[in-house]
């Protein structure tokens, strides 16, 4: 990311670019680029950060991707790794300016993704003939605990679960929006 001041005057925007090619996450086409978007990006601090993403479009199958660094969940308000020490940690260790109800829907929501995610990644590792850890044969420690034979168990270890997942197109999308649709 770099800092692109002249974009807005009131407060200081970050561009967005990947230094590697991505193909398309659905057809594997190539990406171009046309145009970008603002996201606002919140700190475990409660501090936002507003980020300039790039739109890309297939020239394959024609559908939109935006790029999005490693510090953001598609879907999600807060960095990456706030959201990874929420769902890592005890409740009374939590240091992420959020209200409750957000900390408990990041833990259910990780909860309920963590089969998917294991079935991805091991699909991903199959289909790239990667090699991975041996499973411990101890009871897991932590809710991330068993995708440490895929991403580590480091700082960060959401970020790389997320990536590979979504530059797959494996990603579950979030339709909230269109649930409360008419009755």
């Amino acid at each position: 990311m770099y800092q692109n001041t002249s974009w807005l005057r009131r407060a200081p925007a970050f561009s967005v670019r990947c230094a590697e090619v991505v193909p398309c996450p659905c057809c594997g086409g190539s990406l171009s680029v046309i145009g970008s978007r603002k996201r606002k990006l919140w700190e475990a601090s409660g501090e936002q950060r507003l980020l300039i993403v790039r739109r890309l479009r297939c020239v394959t199958c024609r559908k939109i991707h935006h790029e999005l660094p490693n510090c953001i969940v598609p879907y999600k308000r807060y960095e990456s790794a706030c959201v990874e020490s929420v769902v890592a940690s005890e409740p009374e260790e939590i240091v992420v300016a959020a209200d409750h109800s957000t900390l408990y829907r990041w833990r259910s929501w990780f909860r309920s993704q963590t089969v998917h995610w294991m079935g991805c990644l091991e699909s991903i590792a199959i289909r790239f003939t990667l090699d991975v850890a041996e499973e411990s044969s101890g009871p897991s420690q932590t809710a991330h605990h068993r995708f440490g034979r895929y991403v580590g168990d480091a700082a960060g270890w959401l970020a790389r679960i997320v990536r590979p997942v979504a530059n797959s197109n494996f990603w579950v999308h979030t339709r909230s929006a269109f649930l409360s649709g008419a009755r």
